[in-house]
């Protein structure tokens, strides 16, 4: 692997926001993919039901092939079968909702992943639309998140103001008030329909600067 050193104001703040970009921040990753940890737990809890309803009901059986004098002689052994036979159709359920739970998450997983590429490429468009520079483009991305003026400032690793000046040019090229509205914009138009492309996101937002 090759180091390279960057120096001079603009190597410096290059390298401050490789360094935000991979840092993690708890307004890039407001809504955290649900944890696999709980189903391993819920399965290796299940694989220990199973043991014990194993187990159990292996030393039920001897115990029935060991009552010589008839198995209704014994009438706690018909109700120990009773309360095993129901352990493993409580573990048998448990599989089957947890199967279904899983099933559940995965396509949840592939909604969101598809919405995330969809907003983005919705992103895209209006950026390259309103003309936004990297720099806004990258602000624009990281308030669009959720983050705070200051929060950008720290991941870009640039000064508040300079953060402020960039928003007010993106407000101002795209013909909003606020974070409020930018976000509204996007969001009505992802859901309005198929993702348009950049030229169609172009004349929409013309036609709607004349109107206004």
């Amino acid at each position: 692997m090759v180091n390279i050193r960057l120096t001079g104001p603009s190597g410096r703040r290059a390298a401050a926001l490789q360094r935000g970009r991979q840092r993690w921040s708890p307004c890039v990753e407001r809504v955290a993919r649900p944890e696999r940890t709980k189903e391993a737990a819920v399965a290796a809890l299940m694989l220990v039901q199973a043991a014990c309803a194993t187990f159990f009901l292996l030393d039920i059986l001897g115990d029935f092939l060991d009552a010589s004098d008839g198995v209704w002689a014994r009438p706690h052994l018909v109700m120990e079968l009773a309360a095993n036979l129901s352990l493993i159709a409580a573990v048998a359920f448990e599989a089957a909702y947890l199967r279904r739970l899983l099933r559940r998450q995965a396509r949840t997983d592939r909604a969101l992943s598809a919405a995330s590429g969809a907003l983005h490429d919705v992103m895209d468009a209006y950026f390259d639309d309103w003309g936004l520079t990297p720099s806004e483009a990258d602000v624009a991305r990281f308030t669009i998140k959720g983050c705070t003026i200051a929060e950008v400032a720290g991941l870009r690793g640039s000064a508040e103001g300079t953060v402020k000046t960039h928003l007010n040019a993106i407000y101002r090229k795209a013909g909003v008030q606020g974070r409020a509205q930018l976000v509204n914009l996007l969001i009505e138009d992802l859901l309005a329909g198929p993702v348009p492309r950049p030229q169609e996101a172009a004349a929409r937002n013309g036609r709607a600067a004349a109107r206004a």
